[in-house]
């Protein structure tokens, strides 16, 4: 069954560029060229969305975080903001990469297979749950429950938290995080971590009061404390 690629993006020479091309490489691709058309859109349940940050009204940053509330599919951001602050706000609002226009078809194809891949292969794992107290993860799942209460993640955020969750008890640095989970040639600022952090934190607060599932350890990095 063909994958299905949501293209998101105000200009149409580009969206139809790229629409052409991955169309050629075998995907289903569907296109938007505002948010209203692409939250639209998620009903077809694409399997990765390629999503432009300028836009006309709700850019794509808002945009991403709206698409956040029903979906955890990969999302790649295109712009021409080369910034670190910008990469680093793309990742922190729930995007898995970020690229940078101008850009070759052959990276964006890239970048396109390695996200299908990673979830292709997480989706394979035979079913696993990992119980800590009211909280479950399910692992093949990728949905993490609470007294019954799905609570929604991003693709990355629940990537650190499967990643940490799996180590109990083990620390791991910032940096080793990021190389795992971003991996060794990835563009961007292992910072990002802690603004995940930050997020999962703040996401597990609304469920349990001052939650320690995820530990700090100062000047090393982040444990699973339970």
């Amino acid at each position: 069954m063909n994958k299905t690629i949501l293209i998101v993006d105000d200009e149409e020479d580009i969206v139809g560029f790229m629409k052409d091309f991955l169309e050629d490489q075998g995907y289903h691709v569907i296109t938007a060229y505002n948010s209203n058309q692409a939250l639209d859109s998620l009903v077809h349940k694409p399997n990765l969305v390629i999503l432009d940050v300028m836009m006309p009204g709700m850019n794509g940053f808002e945009l991403c975080e709206m698409m956040r509330k029903s979906m955890t599919c990969p999302i790649i951001f295109l712009s021409a903001r080369a910034s670190e602050a910008d990469r680093i706000k793309g990742l922190f609002v729930g995007g898995d990469d970020y690229l940078v226009k101008p850009f070759s078809m052959k990276e964006l194809h890239a970048r396109v297979i390695a996200h299908l891949r990673r979830e292709h292969r997480q989706h394979g794992l035979t079913r696993k749950h990992l119980y800590f107290g009211h909280l479950i993860i399910d692992i093949d799942g990728r949905e993490i429950y609470y007294q019954n209460q799905e609570i929604s993640f991003t693709t990355k955020e629940f990537d650190i938290i499967e990643f940490l969750a799996l180590h109990p008890g083990q620390v791991f640095s910032r940096e080793q995080i990021y190389e795992k989970l971003w991996g060794y040639e990835a563009e961007g600022d292992s910072s990002t971590i802690t603004e995940h952090v930050k997020k999962i934190r703040a996401k597990l607060a609304k469920y349990e009061p001052n939650p320690t599932y995820i530990s700090t350890v100062w000047g090393v990095g982040y444990k699973w404390g339970k």
